[in-house]
């Protein structure tokens, strides 16, 4: 293993760190994938380190979606509604060209909670922008898809949109970060990530593995990617060799997770002409490498497990809660000095204290959690269970759901 571009990198990067925010993002289009079902992938990072998922009833539809904790609702960061339609967003830095004063700007989130009320496809979400006041108060890259077979992406600025369909996409994806394609190249921000978002998302389609594609999929392959494709180097690929070599810290710059990552949400959305009502989110709150991916179904009713939600009471028994701390005490050890920059990735590959490595707790956990879920999705989407059965089902199983993390990462907690 060459060590020479770690040690350049790690003295460069010390400099070059920022905490803005940096979301990563994916439309599947449902042309490619074996069930027709679309997927978003959003890798949320941000200044609000705390987030939950809620269900809302809004003025037409009811949705879930992933929010910062504490909020008093009236926006959302990424969510899928009653009808089929899902909407996320990252934040773009190349759009905006006017005089429109910052305390009028950042409306993304109240944008997609109210889109998730009123709009039931992609063309309504465009005939929603068109009829926005304006300014609409955004710079961001939104991506949607819904349940009639449509999935794309609108860089919106203050006053008009551009779009980008992705079922013309060749590739039968389109990853975004922080940059426009229609706007400024001098303001591209978040190329580095995009390059390794499309480099591993190309291998999966050269693999022939994007048509049965699942969350768990992009989880493990981009949500808990350490791959820098600037740099050509996966730490991961070769764990061995850099924990043998290096004291397994490195800076935490331009990686998809990111210290300030908050969040990954996968939406499986539903073919065209199902039923609306088969869509699932799959959230894992926190860091990704010591969080777990959990399903929550789409409903009028909520049925979003407990532990998903904000306690403020409660907070340590969330898996925001769990999750936190384990990156605190683990992977993010120390803000003194520069040291809040590096990352200790020993747990995270190799395990500490006799302990299975995060990502295989991870793993293993998912594992288990998938196991309970599947054969009851499955059985409602093919119509042996009705929709009462599947979500009756689904709550007394979903109890279980906070335990099971809680099982497989036993030995970190006490540590």
């Amino acid at each position: 293993m060459r060590l020479l571009p770690y040690i350049i990198f790690t003295l460069a990067a010390i400099v070059l760190c920022h905490t803005s925010d940096a979301c990563t993002a994916v439309i599947i289009s449902g042309k490619v994938t074996a069930d027709g079902r679309p997927l978003m992938w959003k890798n949320r990072d941000s200044g609000f380190p705390d987030n939950n998922i809620r269900h809302f009833k809004g003025e037409i539809h009811s949705f879930v979606g992933l929010v910062n904790s504490g909020s008093e609702g009236g926006e959302v960061w990424a969510g899928v509604n009653t009808a089929g339609f899902a909407v996320m967003n990252t934040a773009s830095y190349c759009l905006k060209d006017d005089d429109v004063p910052a305390s009028q700007m950042d409306r993304e989130g109240r944008v997609m909670y109210r889109a998730l009320e009123i709009c039931s496809s992609i063309a309504d979400f465009e005939h929603f922008l068109d009829t926005l006041h304006r300014p609409m108060g955004v710079e961001a890259n939104f991506g949607c898809i819904d349940a009639h077979g449509g999935a794309a992406w609108y860089e919106t600025d203050n006053d008009s949109w551009h779009k980008i369909d992705v079922n013309g996409s060749r590739d039968g994806f389109v990853v975004v970060t922080n940059f426009s394609v229609s706007g400024r190249p001098s303001g591209w921000k978040g190329v580095e990530r995009f390059m390794t978002a499309q480099a591993v998302f190309s291998e999966i389609r050269d693999e022939g593995a994007l048509p049965g594609i699942l969350p768990s999929d992009i989880m493990n392959r981009l949500s808990r990617s350490y791959r820098h494709e600037v740099l050509g180097i996966d730490l991961i690929r070769d764990s061995s060799a850099f924990l043998s070599n290096t004291s397994g810290l490195f800076v935490d710059q331009d990686f998809i997770p990111r210290s300030s990552t908050s969040a990954s949400v996968i939406i499986s959305g539903a073919a065209s002409g199902d039923n609306p009502l088969s869509c699932v989110l799959w959230g894992a709150l926190g860091y990704p490498s010591c969080s777990v991916l959990v399903p929550v179904p789409v409903s009028a009713d909520d049925h979003v497990p407990d532990a998903l939600k904000f306690s403020p009471e409660e907070s340590d028994s969330t898996f925001c809660g769990l999750s936190a701390m384990l990156k605190k005490n683990f992977i993010f050890r120390s803000d003194v000095s520069s040291m809040s920059h590096y990352m200790d990735l020993r747990p995270v590959f190799a395990g500490v204290g006799g302990y299975p490595s995060m990502l295989s707790c991870c793993r293993e956990a998912e594992s288990k959690i998938y196991s309970l879920f599947y054969p009851l999705f499955a059985g409602y989407v093919c119509g042996a269970a009705g929709e009462e059965e599947y979500l009756s089902c689904y709550d007394s199983i979903s109890d279980s759901f906070y335990g099971i993390y809680l099982d497989y990462f036993e030995g970190y907690i006490h540590l």
